[in-house]
């Protein structure tokens, strides 16, 4: 084990910041996806909620490793091959963050809908009985009310995510596992290599479970000095 932490450590650190890279852009843009679709889940507007159903329920029903292969592969092929477009090519960091926000967007969207519904209904008729438009109350009362019940399941799903960047060594990014793979194809020394993938991987997660009770702490705490 030291051999391969003097030798691949700073390899495998490298690879550790490339996973935390990849986990962060999937959440961005995942955040994003799942305000949209969790917005229009609590609409009146009858298709905006069939849109944001069928995408939830046909995201987190595809595997996450065939969705990957459908976007490295398949979609250049679609574009260049069948449309005969040509010109689309997708970097595994590409293919990579666009299946993160993908996957992780609609359990966001199932996230932010049940924040959203979580504030009472009367704070909506209120603002609305103001004058304020639909979308203002929306975005001044509900959603800093929604937001703050949904900092925990956030961190929670970031957990997730990151843990779910090891399914995108099958597209050749070079994250963690990938990079691992590579290390025990060299030394051989496969139970001290996983060993310490398992241990990176442990400590980062343990310190996102720690940092997502104490603003949970911190959170609750706010609610009762209300």
């Amino acid at each position: 084990m030291g051999k391969i932490l003097t030798i691949y450590g700073p390899l495998l650190l490298k690879a550790m910041g490339q996973t935390l890279l990849l986990a962060l852009y999937g959440l961005f843009f995942a955040c994003i996806i799942g305000m949209i679709v969790g917005i229009m889940s609590v609409l009146k507007n009858r298709l905006c909620r069939i849109f944001s159903l069928i995408f939830v329920n046909l995201i987190r029903g595809v595997p996450m490793i065939v969705l990957a292969y459908f976007i490295y592969f398949g979609v250049p092929y679609f574009w260049n091959t069948v449309l005969q477009i040509g010109g689309l090519t997708l970097s595994a960091l590409e293919a990579g963050t666009i299946c993160l926000a993908l996957n992780c967007g609609a359990y966001m969207a199932e996230i932010i809908r049940a924040g959203i519904e979580s504030v009472d209904i009367g704070q909506m008729e209120a603002a609305r009985s103001l004058g304020l438009p639909y979308w203002r109350s929306m975005q001044r009362v509900i959603l800093p009310q929604a937001i703050r019940t949904m900092i925990p399941s956030i961190i929670n799903q970031f957990i997730i995510t990151l843990k779910d960047t090891s399914i995108l060594s099958v597209i050749g990014f070079p994250e963690l596992v990938n990079t691992a793979k590579n290390v025990v194809s060299k030394t051989f020394m496969s139970f001290q290599t996983w060993a310490i993938v398992g241990i990176m991987y442990l400590i980062v997660i343990l310190i996102l479970q720690q940092a997502a009770k104490v603003i949970e702490r911190r959170l609750k705490r706010g609610r009762r000095s209300l």
